[in-house]
This record gives structure tokens, C-alpha cells and sequence, in this order.
């Protein structure tokens, strides 16, 4: 070996530690940028030479290269927004996104997102947010991750009651009303109770059904414990329905025992050829249960339900801790249109940046498992971002470490230079 390959050895130090700079550098410059993973250099002496003496042979070193820029993926902080769709992943996994017309599978943990024109929920560079679509029934459908898009064109169709339920206490020491006064829903006085509950026919029009209660000796033979049940609505012409139209019939009753608990379960069906609307809409048997007691207190309707509901227009979209991504209507419908899906690769370091906060799959990466958030691929956490896992004052040490490094490898030069000028000035 000459004194010119100390000369190769400083300039290769030079070269790494230039190259380790710039690591640093871009590792600042991203402390404030959403799911950054920071990166670091990794070095490695160069093939040594065997130089031989008195002693024998012996091996020097020829410099120092780059070995390896690695990505870091510790985990970074959380930082709380006031957007719903905004997302931070606890643990390794990685969103999954596309580029329309593209097949190609990004990943990224940046969670900041919106929704596109379109309806497509998308990341800032516009590339299209994977998840697992929800069926019709609230089942997740089996197959590939597909991109998630929420239509906010035209209004949710609206559904027909054909259930009711009613929550109620019936008084006990109401007074019984003779058989041979006759229903009248007009007249307070051949009732003992009554409530209203808004339902829904098939287009969506709201109607008041009223349900009245009446105590009387009918059904059980003297018994003080049997009531009869009746119910009137009006169409849209006005005319009367129900009982309201034949008050002589009883739609139905149910008998209670003497601690004050059904008999019996107690059930009812209005017949959709009485719920003739009049409006267009399709008539639609509705059955009645009733969750009723006969205690000595108030009658009084403790909860009411039905299952139908009026055509809506979308207010809003939300996504879960779970990574459900749901769509909320002004008619009080909460759909689940898709969940976020994660992947996770067994070597991580292996993935290709491509800018843009996103990472490609390689052959040294290997291929991701891709499934729902959990425990396994990690948990999902709304209003959320992942801040960026620099640490400023790690990398200003590390900028003060690889300065004194330079500095030392440009000393080697100047030193070497001049022992060549000794060389040179042997000449004269």
C-alpha cells in the first residue's frame, strides 16, 4: 500500500458521512410531518488489503461505505384533532391505499383523511382508502379490500313500520268501564288510557297510530284483570281507520296476573287491509308486542319503538376505534358502509419509500398479512394523528457525531497532501 490509499480511505469517509448528513438532515426537516418514520445510516469497513512485514502477513483497512439506510419504525405520538375522519395506528400495521387506475397496493401511517367529490374517502395526495364493504345486512363481505366510497347523491329509501313495541304500566286500580258502554275513540270516557306512536308507510309519510286500553269484565269472567285493546289513524283524505272507523271492535286483549305480570304474552297484528293510506303507498301489516305490567300506579308509556323510518339525506360520516367507517342520515339511520383494513409486513425495514409518506411492498419486505384492526395488526384511534417518530435532540447529537467525523476524515486529506508535497519537495 502507498500513502495514497490513506488519501482513498479520508475521501470515502467524506462520502459516508455525507451521505449520513443527509439522513439527518431529511429526519429534521419531517420532524412535523404526520407518520413519518425516521431513518438512520448504517456503515462498514471496506475490503481490507494484506500488506506483509517482518512479522508476516497483516490486513489494513481501505475506508468505510454505506451499508444500509434504515427506516426506524418505533412508534410515534399521538396528537388529538377535531376531525372524525382523522386516524393514528397503535402498532405496526399500515394503511392501505391506491391510485385510481393503478393496482398497485401503498401503504402509509399517515391517517389524515377526507372525502373526495365523489364520495371516495381519500389521503391528501388523493390516493383512495382500502377497507372491507359492509353488506346490506351489517356483514363484512369476503374478498379483496376495495376502495371506500360513501354516496351522498339522493336520499336513504325509507322503511315501512311493520313492528311496534310498547313499554307500559297499566294502573291497577283503574276504574272497569261497563261492556255496555260502547268505544268511541272520541269520547275520554269509554277508555282508560291511551298513546300515540308516529310510524311509517312504504314512501316514507309519517302517520299517528293510537293505541287505547280499556279495563273491563269481558274476557275473564269477573276477573279484574283483563283489558281490551283497541286503535284508530286517520288516511290522508282523513277518513278514519281502526277502531276509529268501527268502534264496536276490539283488536285485541291480554289478561294479567295477580302480581301484576302478563298471563300470557301479549302480541297484536294491525291487518294491512285496514292500514289503506290512501296516498300511493303500499299497505303493510304492522305487529304490535306489549311489554305491559298492572301495577298500582300511573298508566303510563315507559318506552316506545318502531322500526320504520322516513327517506333521509346524509349528515355526516364517521369512523370507529373498531375502523368502521359510518355514514349517519337526518331519518336517524346510522349505516356501516366499510371498515379500514391494515397491513403488516414481517420486515418492515424492507419496504420501498416512494414519497409521500407511502411505502411500497419488495421482496425484502415480503408479502403483508392484511386484515381488520386489532390486537395483531394493530388498534385504530379516531381523531387522532400519528406524529412523527424524530427525535430532535437524538439526531442534533447524531449532526455533532458525523460533523466531527467529516472534519477528521477532511484532516486525513490535508495531512496526506501534505506528506505527497514531502514527497515531491525530495526532488529538488
Amino acid at each position: 500500500m502507498g500513502i495514497s490509499s490513506a488519501l482513498y480511505s479520508g475521501v470515502s469517509g467524506l462520502n459516508t458521512d455525507s451521505q449520513a448528513m443527509t439522513v439527518i438532515g431529511n429526519n429534521l426537516a419531517n420532524t412535523s410531518t404526520v407518520g413519518f418514520k425516521g431513518a438512520r445510516t448504517v456503515f462498514s469497513d471496506l475490503l481490507s488489503s494484506t500488506i506483509y512485514g517482518s512479522g508476516g502477513a497483516s490486513q489494513v483497512g481501505r475506508g468505510v461505505g454505506m451499508s444500509k439506510v434504515d427506516n426506524v419504525f418505533n412508534q410515534g405520538t399521538f396528537q388529538s384533532t377535531d376531525s372524525n375522519l382523522d386516524c393514528a395506528i397503535e402498532g405496526t400495521g399500515l394503511f392501505l391505499l391506491k391510485k385510481t387506475g393503478d393496482d398497485t397496493t401503498y401503504y402509509s401511517r399517515a391517517g389524515a383523511f377526507r372525502f373526495d367529490e365523489s364520495g371516495y374517502l381519500i389521503n391528501p395526495e388523493g390516493l383512495r382508502v382500502q377497507g372491507k364493504p359492509y353488506d346490506t345486512s351489517g356483514n363484512l363481505i369476503a374478498g379483496d379490500p376495495k376502495d371506500i366510497q360513501v354516496v351522498s347523491a339522493g336520499l336513504e329509501p325509507a322503511n315501512v313500520t311493520t313492528t311496534m313495541t310498547l313499554n307500559t304500566n297499566l294502573d291497577a286500580s283503574a276504574k272497569e268501564i261497563p261492556v255496555a258502554t260502547a268505544f268511541d275513540y272520541t269520547n275520554t270516557t269509554t277508555f282508560n288510557y291511551s298513546s300515540s306512536t308516529q310510524v311509517y308507510d312504504t314512501l316514507g309519510n309519517q302517520h299517528l297510530v293510537t293505541l287505547y286500553f280499556r279495563k273491563q269484565d269481558e274476557l275473564g269472567g269477573g276477573t279484574a284483570n283483563s283489558w281490551n285493546w283497541y286503535w284508530s289513524a286517520a288516511n290522508a283524505a282523513g277518513t278514519a281507520l281502526g277502531q276509529g272507523g268501527n268502534p264496536n271492535t276490539i283488536a285485541g286483549s291480554f289478561t294479567f296476573l295477580p302480581d301484576g305480570t302478563l298471563a300470557a304474552p301479549a302480541t297484536g297484528t294491525i291487518a294491512s287491509g285496514d292500514l289503506n293510506w290512501a296516498n300511493g303507498s303500499t299497505p303493510t301489516a304492522i305487529g304490535l308486542t306489549f311489554d305491559t305490567t298492572q301495577f298500582k300506579s300511573d298508566s303510563v308509556v315507559i318506552s316506545q319503538s318502531q322500526n320504520g323510518y322516513g327517506a333521509g339525506n346524509l349528515t355526516g360520516v364517521t369512523i370507529d376505534n373498531a375502523g368502521a367507517v359510518t355514514a349517519a342520515y337526518s331519518n336517524g339511520v346510522q349505516k356501516k358502509i366499510s371498515s379500514l383494513v391494515l397491513g403488516k409486513f414481517n420486515s418492515p425495514n424492507g419496504l420501498e419509500l416512494v414519497g409521500s409518506n407511502l411505502f411500497k411492498a419488495t421482496d425484502s419486505s415480503g408479502t403483508p398479512r392484511v386484515g381488520l384492526p386489532g390486537p395483531e395488526l394493530g388498534k385504530v384511534f379516531t381523531n387522532s394523528l400519528e406524529q412523527s417518530n424524530v427525535d430532535m435532540g437524538g439526531q442534533f447529537v447524531e449532526m455533532i457525531t458525523v460533523q466531527r467525523a467529516f472534519q477528521a476524515n477532511s484532516k486525513i486529506i490535508t495531512t496526506v497532501d501534505d506528506l505527497l508535497n514531502e514527497v515531491i519537495q525530495m526532488k529538488r
